[in-house]
């Protein structure tokens, strides 16, 4: 059984890159938001696997709609994964601070890399 993720980012071009690179190799990108609301939304409705949330969102936290995501899991497990274009030093103190089980640079995002970070956390 494949895995089911959301992508949660700002920009309409690294969703679709993103989405296409990651369901070329084998995962489900059952939907894609790009903000809070969307993305809380999204994620009631379709339940994912995994969440990919942009710590960037514009004029949101991903910080803080990852911390939504997960208080709205009701149950259903959900992984979330911060991503960024920025580096994780940048971040490390929120990055540790936050509910995410990990954080993963774009520049590094495919399907292995997510079934590593999984298979760790």
């Amino acid at each position: 059984m494949g895995l089911c993720c959301l992508i949660v980012d700002d920009n309409d071009h690294f969703l679709q890159a993103a989405r296409q690179l990651l369901e070329r190799e084998g995962i489900d990108v059952v939907g894609v938001a790009s903000t809070g609301a969307d993305a809380l939304a999204r994620f009631e409705e379709l339940r994912p696997d995994i969440a990919l949330v942009d710590i960037d969102l514009g004029g949101e936290s991903g910080f803080d709609v990852a911390q939504r995501l997960l208080e709205a899991q009701n149950g259903h497990r959900t992984n979330v994964i911060l991503i960024s274009a920025y580096d994780e030093s940048d971040f490390a103190d929120l990055i540790s601070e936050s509910p995410a089980i990990a954080f993963l640079p774009k520049s590094e995002l495919s399907a292995r890399t997510i079934h590593e970070v999984i298979g760790v956390a």
